[in-house]
């Protein structure tokens, strides 16, 4: 103990550290408030940990950072050259690492490729970072002060703890009051990996009884008396580091009476003083100007801004100031560098700043952050705002809209900015937040500015502008967002181009309970104010919003009109609305059924919104990706990505809405109606009138097969309703792909056929010269229906069978196995049992390939009503359990009874129970409470697993 003192009372936390450290794979987060001991625990952890043979790496977050995504974590990575085999021997993914690590080129091998999709190139990073650190062996990676990390290193770390190396031992340092978002750890999608050891180590507070013994370590005595531990418990509150520090104010006396005697005051500030007074007037400066920069700088900048370069070897023998890796030099802890700082006079704190500002000028690149913050010190108000304005440019180039934000919003927030300022930056702030993921609080700084009464008419309406479109937008709040930007185009009567940006974002159909003909008339108002304005950034979001009016609709002109996009021009700002477009083109085509359109569009929207800083687009077409993967087919783990998007679509709910329809689709196709309906009306039918109707429409359809799989045919007859009711009133029958189906068989099973008749009538009039193959598929399948019902049987399986190739062609598996289903009912109904069987064969190995245990389940029943035997085709099973057994098994884990299970996979009770009593014997345990675990043990991907819904 006497070699760590700063460990007394940390005992069971040092321990706790030191097995995660050593028992890889692990994550372990050492959380407590500044001075409290949590870097002095990892390093004496760490000092165990090498003994043991484990690498340590140390990686640093800062507070005053530049642009510099995932700096922490290369930090730390620069020292594993030794540790590395040959780059031969390396997984090649690793070269991808040569850009960011030059000091490990002669290791890593030959960069791949650039791919061009920015989130394929991020994830083929991410790998590479896992695949070093799997190379390097058992190692400990360390990440202090994760509360300043950017928002680049916290996905890599999350990325990390979801599947680390086997022998990482990760650990993280941070403070809980500093984290963005009160108790967020790594963002809102931070879970405990199942696949490694987690421990949370909270550092309080020492007692009076610590504080004394961390005293006696320190003066090197055990007859302290109790009066002197009491006291100097009530002066430092028990925060290890100021115990030290007051107790080595002391200097050379060592007896207990001199911590009264010499008046050593509580505060850190004061037991600075007390060092400082020991330094030379050189090594005072050095130590000052180190204090004045903030962070650890290089040798030139002390020397610059202290005014004398000969202090720094005193201030560091006598440990006042540290090294730090990169020749650079600092305080170890930053209440040392805030003590240190308060103890400089004004006039000198600003000539420290001035200088600064000088020294750090004239570096290449120049540190535009530190630089904003020290011109802001120094009272240059003219140089502050301009650096402040360039940092914030520079970061939003460089794909760091975060940084840019947070600059904007530093300086909108400072008392000392001029009000004539003010407004421009909020409304810059506005222009960026509309591209990035700030919207919460950009939202309020606006609402703050519509307060000011002495606001202009056209400043207000262009604040009011930005507040709607990001409330509409971002938020998904249509009931205020709408009219907000109704009343500031009028406000904008004199700003033609905004006024046509507010009115090209009303346009877009998706959104609102107006018609087409309303949204078209606002987008040509749009086209004709825009072309009155010179605004090229402008005028490209309204040609943008023209091109997606015409695809949502499913013109033939809409490929024309986006070929003419400006995806070139020279603008950044264009090009940013340009990938706006491209986005919302991804999500329209993939509505209509327009696949490979639609990957292509959304390869270059990804593209120009990485290289543009248009993030809050690409964040809306992850989710559309997961539509797209429903869609066509690709379920392998789709259930665990929509759930991963689910939770990191806290901020923006609207984000969340796309994977919520997944999860409800999935959960349909596996008989957990629960979750089904939970998920579908999270995804929109909440608040059907506010939320985007494309996907609130697919929802319904969802909703209403649901219904009807449950024989609510009342229900479904109802839901019917409200959703052609609601696509009727929108005139997009382009959209109605999914719902009018799904409610001419509500209709149907109620009786109303003419009623069925005439929405079959009314969906193919709205198709009329539309490019809309998925709803073109779906007026196959409902007129199939009708014809079925009517007992057409002959011209049901024609239709069925366009149906069934039209969704294969798509392609749409799940789709066109269901039609293929319908389509055996028909050949059945004609008395061809054996071409119905081979149909009914079909659908269920597409739904059981997908992992649609129901709708293969029901088709198995027919077969075996249909009284053909077909071949058995086996299943390779993972584990102990038959694939159906694996099915009875999730069931039970979902607390689903013998009756609800047999309903599902269309079984007798007694089959039911007969698997359910095998599975519990397989499986080794006494209850249907215990399936869960025992699946985990099994081996049972976490996908196939209940999980959080």
């Amino acid at each position: 103990m006497r070699d760590w003192p700063g460990l007394v009372g940390r005992d069971a936390a040092l321990h706790t550290l030191r097995e995660a450290m050593t028992r890889p794979p692990s994550v372990a987060l050492v959380e407590g408030e500044p001075g409290i001991g949590k870097t002095t625990l990892v390093h004496a952890a760490a000092a165990h940990a090498r003994t043991a043979g484990r690498t340590l790496l140390l990686g640093h977050c800062h507070q005053l950072r530049e642009p510099f995504p995932y700096g922490p974590v290369f930090e730390a990575l620069r020292d594993l050259g030794s540790r590395l085999p040959q780059a031969a021997a390396l997984n090649p993914v690793t070269g991808a690492l040569r850009g960011h690590l030059p000091e490990l080129g002669d290791v890593l091998p030959a960069p791949p490729a650039p791919l061009t999709d920015p989130d394929a190139e991020r994830h083929r990073l991410f790998r590479a970072v896992h695949g070093l650190l799997d190379a390097a062996g058992p190692t400990v990676l360390v990440v202090e002060d994760l509360h300043w990390a950017d928002d680049g290193t916290q996905d890599l770390l999350r990325f990390l703890r979801r599947r680390p190396p086997d022998g990482l031992s990760l650990v993280m340092t941070y403070r809980r009051s500093d984290l963005p978002a009160a108790g967020l750890l790594l963002g809102p999608a931070y879970r405990h990996s199942p696949e490694a050891t987690s421990v949370v180590i909270p550092l309080g507070p020492l007692d009076a009884r610590d504080v004394g013994t961390l005293a006696a370590a320190l003066l090197g005595r055990d007859d302290l008396p109790a009066a002197f531990a009491t006291r100097l418990h009530e002066r430092t509150s028990g925060i290890p580091f100021l115990v030290e520090e007051v107790v080595r104010s002391l200097g050379d006396d060592r007896r207990p009476e001199a911590l009264e005697h010499a008046g050593v005051p509580l505060l850190l500030r004061e037991s600075m003083t007390e060092q400082l007074a020991r330094l030379s007037p050189a090594a005072l400066a050095t130590v000052r100007a180190a204090a004045v920069l903030r962070l650890p700088s290089g040798e030139p900048q002390l020397a610059a801004v202290a005014g004398d370069a000969g202090g720094l070897v005193e201030a560091l023998a006598l440990g006042v100031l540290h090294e730090y890796p990169g020749n650079r030099y600092g305080f170890r802890h930053t209440l040392a560098q805030e003590a240190v700082y308060d103890t400089i006079p004004g006039p000198d704190r600003r000539l420290g700043h001035e200088r600064a500002v000088e020294a750090l000028a004239a570096l290449d690149p120049p540190p535009l952050v530190q630089l904003t913050f020290h011109a802001r010190r120094s009272g240059d108000a003219r140089a502050w705002i301009a650096y402040g304005a360039a940092a914030a440019e520079r970061a939003a180039a460089l794909g760091d809209t975060p940084v840019a934000i947070q600059v904007l919003e530093d300086m909108v927030a400072d008392p000392g900015l001029p009000g004539s300022e003010r407004v421009a930056l909020v409304l810059e702030l506005a222009r960026l937040a509309l591209a990035g993921l700030a919207y919460p609080r950009v939202a309020r700084l606006l609402r703050h500015l519509l307060a000011d009464d002495r606001l202009s008419r056209d400043l207000r309406g262009e604040a009011r502008l930005a507040l709607g479109l990001m409330v509409f937008g971002q938020g998904g709040d249509v009931a205020t967002g709408r009219p907000a930007i109704l009343a500031a185009v009028e406000e904008l009567d004199d700003r033609p181009a905004l006024a046509a940006r507010g009115l090209a974002g009303l346009a877009m159909p998706g959104w609102g309970a107006e018609s087409l003909p309303t949204h078209e008339k606002w987008m040509s108002r749009a086209e004709e104010l825009v072309a009155t304005a010179d605004h090229p950034e402008i005028a490209a979001a309204v040609q943008g919003n023209r091109t997606a009016l015409a695809m949502s609709v499913g013109l033939p002109e809409a490929g024309r009109l986006a070929q003419a996009l400006p995806a070139t021009d020279p603008s950044a700002a264009v090009r940013r609305q340009v990938a706006r477009a491209y986005c919302n083109l991804y999500d329209l085509a993939a509505t209509l059924g327009r696949y490979a359109e639609a990957e292509d569009f959304g390869r270059r929207g990804l593209a120009l919104a990485e290289e543009t800083g248009a993030f809050f687009p690409a964040y809306l077409a992850q989710g559309v990706a997961l539509r797209v993967d429903l869609m066509t087919g690709r379920w392998d783990g789709l259930a665990v990505r929509a759930l991963a998007a689910v939770e990191s679509k806290e901020e923006s709910p609207v984000a969340a809405l796309e994977a919520h329809y997944v999860l409800g689709r999935l959960a349909l196709a596996s008989g957990e109606w629960a979750e089904a309906a939970a998920h579908l009306r999270a995804s929109g039918l909440d608040e059907p009138d506010e939320r985007y109707l494309p996907l609130v429409l697919a929802a319904w359809a969802g909703l209403i097969e649901l219904h009807l799989a449950r024989s609510e045919v009342a229900e479904a007859v109802k839901e019917a309703g409200r959703a052609t009711g609601r696509l009727a009133a929108k005139g997009v029958w382009a959209w109605g792909d999914q719902v009018v189906p799904a409610a001419v068989e509500a209709l149907l099973r109620d009786g109303r056929a003419p009623e069925a008749a005439e929405l079959v009538q009314r969906f193919a009039a709205g198709l009329t010269g539309k490019q809309a193959p998925s709803a073109a598929a779906g007026l196959h399948l409902a007129r199939g229906m009708l014809e079925a019902a009517g007992g057409r049987h002959e011209c049901a399986a024609e239709a069925f069978a366009l149906a069934r190739a039209a969704c294969a062609a798509l392609p749409q598996p799940y789709a066109a196995a269901r039609a293929g289903e319908s389509e055996a009912g028909s050949r059945r109904a004609l008395g061809d049992r054996t071409a119905a069987a081979e149909a009914l064969a079909e659908a269920a190995d597409r739904f059981a390939a997908l992992g649609a245990t129901r709708d293969a389940a029901r088709c198995r029943h027919a077969l075996r009503e249909c009284g053909v035997a077909m071949p058995t085709v086996r299943r390779k099973s993972a584990g102990v359990l038959s694939p159906r057994e694996r099915e009875v098994a999730r069931l039970v884990a979902l607390g689903r009874t013998n009756k609800e299970i047999a309903e599902v996979l269309f079984l007798s009770r007694r089959t039911v129970e007969t698997h359910v009593a095998t599975l519990l014997r397989k499986l080794g345990v006494r209850s249907r409470t215990e399936v869960v675990s025992a699946l985990a043990a099994e081996g049972v991907p976490a996908a196939e697993r209940p999980g959080p819904g």
